[in-house]
């Protein structure tokens, strides 16, 4: 258990009350973002409060009128869940750039340049979100992150979500091995054996993960895949 000193606070509002908890502040985060954790183990104190530092506590009476049980562990869980965690600067700070990263990522891998139909660059898109000043909330999901970040950088830069369907050929000899790297990049379209052992297929990938999808081919053929970009009516996505 977490010491005092070292707890940060959780707190939700419901009606004219806030409801306080002490949390180890580690373990809190890992709650708030859906690890498991065992709550009594991430509570500082098992208590709930109107003012946890101040050491007032809620009565009994206001929690089951409020939460419908006086089960402190329970009652932790709905404060986590749905309240606000404050967290440590260096948590704070930690998450903001892994929050960040993974935002990055998302857009490269998924959207292109429609005036080139290639990806942007991470640093492209870093660049383009400096310039936007996109404000990365931590506890926001990252999908909602992305949308948020889109919005503010297309007036910046040529950007969209898109798919693309490849064909692809890979001879005998790596097919087998192939097979399974192929089909987890993203929608098997077509998938047949030929009579001399080789494999055809069409898949349908994020367009920003062409360069990664053709390097990965590269790799396991030898450089003896085939490939061709088809061309579709598919709708485009923002």
């Amino acid at each position: 258990m977490v010491s005092l000193d070292e707890a940060v606070t959780a707190r939700l509002k419901k009606g004219s009350k806030e409801f306080e908890i002490l949390v180890d502040p580690e373990l809190g985060l890992a709650f708030k973002r859906g690890e498991p954790v065992d709550i009594a183990k991430a509570l500082a104190v098992e208590g709930v409060f109107e003012d946890a530092r101040g050491g007032e506590r809620i009565a009994e009476t206001d929690l089951i009128s409020i939460f419908h049980t006086d089960d402190v562990l329970e009652i932790a869980k709905q404060i986590l869940t749905d309240g606000e965690l404050q967290l440590t600067k260096e948590q704070r700070k930690r998450f903001l750039e892994e929050k960040r990263r993974m935002v990055v990522t998302f857009i490269a891998q998924n959207a292109i340049n429609p005036q080139t139909m290639a990806p942007h660059p991470p640093q492209r898109i870093e660049l383009a979100m400096e310039e936007a000043k996109v404000n990365i909330d931590p506890m926001k999901s990252v999908d909602e992150l992305v949308n948020i970040t889109m919005k503010a950088i297309r007036p910046l830069i040529p950007i969209r979500f898109e798919e693309v369907s490849v064909a692809v050929r890979i001879p005998a000899l790596y097919a087998p091995r192939a097979y399974g790297e192929v089909s987890g990049f993203g929608k098997m379209l077509k998938n047949e054996w030929q009579k001399d052992g080789s494999w055809i297929a069409v898949i349908r990938i994020p367009a920003g993960m062409q360069t990664d999808f053709y390097a990965m081919l590269n790799h396991f053929t030898k450089g003896e895949a085939e490939t061709k970009l088809i061309k579709d009516d598919a709708p485009k996505k923002d």
